[in-house]
This record gives structure tokens, C-alpha cells and sequence, in this order.
């Protein structure tokens, strides 16, 4: 981008951004002639994606500032006017805002809420933070036709974000999220009224319990055995941390509510969008968890928890029997709730007529067979909780399925029908009293873990991820899905790729019989899966939010013999090779 027309877009934004702070950050780097700096910030502007916006917190308009999110509200809003002109004129339009405590997240909810309100939508607002999932729950149980929860999930404390919903409580799908974009793009002014003149109107309503209580009630009503809860809890010791963000409350009210004993990592408990203690709060690293972790052994708890930042997320940590304890992967909770979800329906006589279970794609397909095992239908969906959302929907509206469980390998889970988002309160809870049956079994997690391992299969996953940031960042992405595309892959460590699924194109096909096609039966989306001859998917997709690529691999291995280490150790010596051939890749591309 030429010097005089990065200089002239930082001028406009200075002239059009309310907030003095983001303003006066642009115009400090303009008086520096900071140029490389002032380009990353204007290359181009933030994208209001399929899932909304997430960025670097900072003026400019490749950032996430009071302008961005102004432009995006306005854009929202005007989808909604003209998708329901009749709501819109008798100013019936309802919108709920949540937030979390990232830097900037009561700001930038505050905006919105009064954007939406100048609007003519009756706007209810959080008076402080509340998780995504509450969000979704608050959308279905005010009737609203859109909402908004203003965080960045478990990114790095610079990012902040913006995740837009629909009336069902899921975050937009096709073609709204299209819709929307479209509006946004042609926003040319922005209303918007005071907090005073909005309260006095009745057009923003502040809320808290009104939601808080029906919401850690449905949480409840989603267990099986509270019987088993009342007269065992306390024997089960649970360590937790919340990551300095919006799971405390809840899940400290819920568990508490079941009788068991919580501890909450004092250090991490309070809302902090600095995130002090960690480098990354996010639950699927390790590091994340080590304060949990170090607590839990000097508690001798019975298991370790933690929820992301805005609480959709969901990680557990269990003694192995060494005195320390072991990380469950996304992939082997989703299959010990899956598990445990069947059996006890199985069990109480609460399992419906046509149970259906939901994982995205990149998913291990460790799930269907337990399912299977239950007679429970397994269906795959794009990655991102939305889709999850949207076959949920599906089988409702087509009565084909009944809905009992839906996750994601990136530690999302879902087991209510209540919340059309992953949710890591529900889930926490349904861990405590997964615990506690199998402890009234004389079984740990990793035990009836084993146990499905033995019986159905070792599976071992992996995900390998590289960030491209800056100007040229999403090029070479492009650049690396069409090389893939192009050349394929027909062996992976020696192995045979015997089906290629291209979701961009929506086909699936032997790479041997290339004109031989079939429809991947799915949405399109830039997703590539290279299927081997021995059942390991290997998978390559860009983030929707980030700018990064990111490969899964998930490997299946036979046990033979009641030999689960062996299996283990062919497992890990596939996916190391795997591994470097990625790593091969993602160095030719940079």
C-alpha cells in the first residue's frame, strides 16, 4: 500500500473514531511516521467474518476499537430490520449483549447495546461480564431475534472479538452470515443515543438474575443421577480455575449447589483481561492448567478443571496414579461424555426413539463408535459450534433425530438443547458427575477411558497450527490450500491416501480416479482431508478468526491382544512422522 494513502486512512479514522484512546494511538504513530506500524493497522479492515470479528485490540481500521465495532453493530442491526420489516415496524425487535473481561469488553458491549437501542430494539444488557453460553441461553429464553457476546474466547490478552447470533441462540449461519457482511460493508452513518436517553426509553434494559437463575437451574436439570449427587458429593474434591474470566460464578454456584466441594485457584479467579498468570489462557495447553494442576495435587483432588475465558470451553485434568496428573484431550472427554451420556441414558430408560449425536469433521471418529455401540446416530458437521447448532436444528425441524450431545475436538461440548453453543459450565457439571459414577465404580476417568480404548479402539490425535501474520499473511495461506489442492497428497508417511474430501469443492475422491466424484454432502468451506489406507484423517483448514493454518490428525489403531501400550506406541510413532512431513510444508510455504 502506497505512504500516502496509508497516511490518508489513518486521517479518516482519527476523524471518525469516538473513542480519544484509539484516536489519539493512531495520531501518535502518525507524528512518529511509525510506517510499518500504521500499515498493519490499514492495509485493509477488519473482516466481519461468517462468526463476526476478532483482532488486535487498537486504533486503526485492522483492529478492534469503538469504530469497528460501531460499523458491525450498525450493519447487524440493518440486517435484522430488513429481514423482519414487520417486527421493525412496530418495534417489537429484541437484542440481547453479554461481554467478558477482556480489555475493552464493557466498552465495546456498551456500544453495541446503545447502537442497537438507537434502533428501535428493545436491548438488554448485562450489567457485567457473563459467559458465551449464557448468551445463547438469554437469546431463546427473552425471545430475542439477535445477541451479541464481545469476546475473544481463549486467544492472547491484545485480541478481543465479536460474535454475532440468531434468534435460535446460534451464532449466523448461511445465509445470514453473508447478509451481514453485506450490510457492513455499506454502512455509511451510525446511530446512536445516550445511556441515560436509552434507560429512560425502556429501550435498554439492564439484566442479570432474571437470566442468572433459570440458566444455573437448566444446567442442573441436564444430569441424570442427583440422587447419586446428594449422597456422594462429598467425595469427590474438585479443583477449578476459570483462567481470570467469566466461569467463577457459574460454576462455582452450580457445583456448589450439588454439594461439591470446589476450589478455586485463588490466583485466577478474578476477572482479569491481562491474564496475569498465563502466556496463553487458553484450556487446551497444558501451561494454562499448570496452577490448576499444582493445586490440585496439594489437594488431592479427584479431578482438575478449567473453562476459556468467556466459559464456552471445557478442560479436565485427572490423577494417573503417579502422583501427578494427566490433561484430557478434547477428543477423549467428548468420547467419556459420549460414553457416559448413553450409558446412563441407556441405563434410566431415558434414551429417545432416534438418539442422535453431532462432531465437526476434524473431529476423532473415536465417538461414532461408542455411539454405535449404543445404537446412537452420529452425524460429522463443518468445524465451528454453529454447524453443531444448525444439524441440531435440523433434527428438530425434520423429526429424524433426537438430539442428546454435540462437541468439538477444541474442547467445546454441548449437552442441552437449551444453549445452541458450546458450553463449559453444563459441561463441567456433567464431568463432576461423570466422575462421580465411575468413582462409585471404583474407577477413575482414565480407567473407563481404557476401557473404551480396549474396546473400541486407540485412537491418538494431533493438531499442528502456524500462524501468517501481517499483509501477506492470508495470501500464503491461499497460497498453501490451492497448492495442496493442486498437487494433492496421495502417500503420507507411507501411507496410501485412498480418498481426498475437498469441502471448497464439494467432492470426495480417490486421488487414483480423480474424475470419479462424489458430493461431500456439506457446506462449503476452505477444509482439505486426506483419508489413508489404515482409517488416520489427516486435515488441513485456515482459522475463520485468526491468521493461521491448522492441520489435525487423527490416527485409529487396532489393540491386539489387550496390548494398549503397543497401540499407543504405533499411534505416536505415526503421527511424529506425520508431523514432520507437515512441519515440511508449512516451511516450504513461508
Amino acid at each position: 500500500m502506497e505512504k500516502d494513502t496509508i497516511f490518508a486512512r489513518a486521517e479518516a479514522y482519527c476523524a471518525a473514531e469516538k473513542d480519544p484512546r484509539f484516536a489519539d494511538e493512531v495520531r501518535s504513530l502518525v507524528n512518529d511516521k511509525n510506517l510499518s506500524e500504521l500499515e498493519d493497522r490499514f492495509y485493509r479492515d477488519l473482516e466481519f467474518g461468517t462468526g463476526g470479528l476478532r483482532g488486535l485490540i487498537g486504533g486503526g481500521t485492522n483492529r478492534m476499537n469503538t469504530h469497528v465495532i460501531n460499523r458491525a453493530t450498525q450493519g447487524l442491526a440493518n440486517y435484522f430490520i430488513k429481514t423482519f420489516p414487520d417486527k421493525a415496524k412496530n418495534g417489537s425487535l429484541k437484542a440481547v449483549i453479554a461481554h467478558d473481561s477482556r480489555r475493552y469488553s464493557d466498552v465495546f458491549a456498551e456500544a453495541t447495546a446503545l447502537i442497537f437501542a438507537a434502533n428501535g430494539f428493545t436491548t438488554y444488557l448485562f450489567t457485567s461480564l457473563r459467559p458465551t453460553p449464557e448468551l445463547s441461553y438469554a437469546i431463546r429464553t427473552l425471545g430475542c431475534d439477535t445477541g451479541v457476546v464481545v469476546t475473544a474466547s481463549h486467544n492472547p490478552p491484545a485480541y478481543n472479538g465479536y460474535k454475532a447470533y440468531w434468534n435460535d441462540g446460534s451464532q449466523l449461519i448461511e445465509p445470514h452470515d453473508e447478509g451481514v457482511i453485506t450490510e457492513v460493508n455499506a454502512i455509511t452513518a451510525v446511530k446512536t443515543m445516550s445511556r441515560e436517553e436509552a434507560l429512560a426509553s425502556g429501550k435498554l434494559v439492564l439484566i442479570d438474575k432474571t437470566v442468572d437463575e433459570p440458566y444455573w437451574e437448566m444446567v442442573k436439570k441436564q444430569l441424570f443421577r442427583p440422587e447419586l449427587i446428594r449422597e456422594k458429593a462429598k467425595e469427590v474434591k474438585v479443583v477449578y480455575t476459570p483462567l481470570h474470566g467469566t466461569g467463577a460464578m457459574h460454576v462455582e454456584k452450580v457445583l456448589g449447589d450439588l454439594g461439591l466441594t470446589v476450589i478455586t485457584v485463588p490466583e485466577q479467579r478474578e476477572p482479569d483481561g491481562n491474564f496475569p498468570t498465563v502466556d496463553y489462557p487458553n484450556p487446551e495447553e497444558a501451561a494454562a492448567l499448570k496452577m490448576a494442576i499444582e493445586l490440585g495435587k496439594k489437594e488431592k483432588a479427584d479431578v482438575v478443571m478449567a473453562t476459556d475465558p468467556d466459559a464456552d470451553r471445557f478442560a479436565a485434568a485427572v490423577p494417573d496414579g503417579t502422583g501427578d496428573f494427566t490433561l484430557i484431550t478434547g477428543n477423549q472427554m467428548g468420547a467419556l461424555l459420549a460414553d457416559y451420556i448413553c450409558l446412563s441414558r441407556k441405563e434410566l430408560g431415558a434414551m429417545p426413539k432416534n438418539p442422535g449425536m453431532i462432531r465437526s469433521i476434524v473431529t476423532s471418529a473415536f465417538s461414532d463408535r461408542i455411539a454405535a455401540s449404543y445404537g446412537v446416530y452420529s452425524e460429522e458437521c463443518l468445524t465451528g459450534f454453529k454447524w453443531i447448532a444448525a444439524v441440531m436444528a435440523n433434527f428438530e425441524q425434520t423429526g429424524s433425530h433426537e438430539y442428546i450431545f454435540g462437541f468439538e475436538e477444541s474442547y467445546g461440548y454441548n449437552v442441552e438443547t437449551d444453549v445452541r453453543d458450546k458450553d463449559g459450565v453444563s459441561a463441567a457439571a456433567m464431568c463432576a458427575e461423570m466422575t462421580l459414577y465411575w468413582r462409585s465404580k471404583g474407577k477413575g476417568l482414565i480407567d473407563r477411558l481404557n476401557e473404551l480404548f480396549l474396546e473400541h479402539g486407540y485412537f491418538e490425535e494431533k493438531s499442528i497450527s502456524k500462524n501468517f501474520p501481517g499483509p501477506t499473511g492470508g495470501e500464503t495461506m491461499k497460497n498453501l490450500m490451492a497448492a495442496l489442492r493442486k498437487d494433492g497428497l496421495t502417500t503420507v508417511a507411507g501411507k496410501k491416501v485412498s480418498k481426498i474430501r475437498d469441502v471448497q469443492e464439494n467432492t470426495v475422491y480417490d486421488p487414483a480416479s480423480p474424475a470419479n466424484r462424489q458430493s461431500a454432502g456439506l457446506p462449503k468451506s476452505n477444509v482439505l482431508q486426506f483419508f489413508l489406507e489404515d482409517g488416520t484423517v489427516l486435515s488441513a483448514r485456515p482459522s475463520g478468526t485468526e491468521p493461521k493454518i491448522k492441520f489435525y490428525v487423527s490416527c485409529p489403531v487396532t489393540v491386539q491382544n489387550g496390548d494398549l501400550a503397543g497401540a499407543k506406541a504405533a499411534a505416536g510413532a505415526l503421527i511424529a512422522a506425520i508431523t514432520e512431513e507437515i512441519q515440511a510444508i508449512l516451511a516450504r510455504a513461508s
